[in-house]
């Protein structure tokens, strides 16, 4: 009976990793996550970041496993994924690059926030979801879908911490350096953006579209 290939693709989950951290904008979502937990205490705050983490990763690991049936079943090919994800990026990185990555909550949420907006969608976002999809798809074998997934996993921990410390963040850095942080988050988000969709152009260039 063959083994199964665990060896990890280091490139493509550290290209995985750094895509959906920025995407998920950790520091960005700093001033929802403190809005909407303002009138709560310490530890519901810290259940809350972790409930919304294991929310996110459920909602993005599903899209992940079963994406590829999805799209056989509407037809969907992969650069066609890839360029979708590309111009959604394009989105994104416009709304970090112009200060408005997330829409904030006019009031605080009376119910459980974790599933709401917290868990989705502001870090299992459409953007995520495309992401994860699309390296998902590139993964080769089972160490390639493994990478995929501890780089998914990566970023929420991150999300996570910046959210349990969400305000010795916010004091250290204040409110400029959160704008600036997240419009180099922008930024990245643009190139990352502009390459995926290149790549796509460039396999129906060569491969015809499919």
């Amino acid at each position: 009976m063959p083994s199964l290939d665990l060896a990890l693709n280091t490139t493509l989950l550290a290209q995985a990793f750094v895509t959906v951290l920025v995407i998920m904008d950790p520091l960005g979502n700093i001033p929802i996550f403190l809005t909407l937990t303002r009138n709560r205490s310490v530890q519901e705050r810290r259940h809350a970041a972790l409930q919304s983490v294991g929310v996110a990763a459920g909602v993005i690991l599903v899209f992940a496993i079963f994406g590829q049936q999805l799209l056989t079943l509407l037809g969907i090919s992969l650069e066609a994924l890839q360029i979708a994800g590309g111009l959604l990026l394009g989105l994104i990185a416009l709304e970090l690059l112009a200060g408005g990555g997330h829409d904030e909550p006019s009031q605080v949420a009376h119910g459980n926030i974790a599933f709401v907006p917290l868990g989705t969608p502001l870090l299992a976002g459409p953007g995520a979801i495309a992401a994860t999809m699309l390296y998902m798809q590139r993964a080769d074998g089972f160490g390639g879908a493994l990478s995929v997934v501890i780089a998914l996993l990566g970023a929420l921990s991150v999300s996570y911490v910046v959210m349990r410390y969400s305000h010795v963040i916010g004091r250290l850095l204040r409110e400029n350096g959160i704008n600036l942080v997240t419009r180099v988050m922008g930024l990245l988000a643009a190139a990352i953006g502009v390459q995926l969709v290149a790549s796509g152009v460039a396999a129906w260039v060569i491969g015809g579209v499919s």
